[in-house]
């Protein structure tokens, strides 16, 4: 029987990443995303319903959030399901669900230095690509203006 572990997130920070690096010099950090879901009620009332999801993003894309990414900031975040287990000091065992980042895109615009980011409605911003050696696209000729 096969299996297929894939999961999209497209959500908000609830806070500022931070950034560590494992013993081998590996960069690491994770994420608290809170992803909102609007439902109507049996009544026909809308209702918000928010879930927060722990995520890992390891290496650059660790670093890349570290750099460009805030809390409030809107990301997609494409990866897998992981389930962590432990026991604790007085044997407890305990587990926790999360997903390992394999792919993350910025959406709304780069947070400035010294500043937080705009959440506003951009198109995707592709995460590894630096602001700087983004091309502007080229205004549309007269021609291709539909009014």
């Amino acid at each position: 029987m096969a299996s297929y572990n894939r999961v999209i997130l497209v959500g908000n920070l609830t806070q500022d990443p931070e950034l560590r690096y494992i013993s081998t010099g590996t960069a690491v950090t994770d994420l608290r995303l809170a992803v909102n879901d609007r439902r109507r009620n049996a009544e026909g009332q809308w209702v918000d319903e928010t879930t927060f999801v722990d995520v890992t993003l390891w290496a650059r894309q660790a670093e890349v959030a570290c750099q460009y990414l805030s809390k409030g900031s809107s990301v997609l975040i494409e990866g897998r399901l992981k389930l962590d287990t432990w026991e604790t000091q007085d044997g407890q065992k305990r587990s926790k669900l999360r997903v390992v980042g394999e792919r993350m895109q910025m959406l709304g615009s780069p947070r400035r230095e010294g500043g937080a980011s705009s959440a506003g409605g951009g198109a995707y911003q592709e995460s590894y690509t630096p602001e700087s050696e983004q091309e502007a696209p080229a205004p549309p000729a007269d021609d291709d203006i539909p009014f």
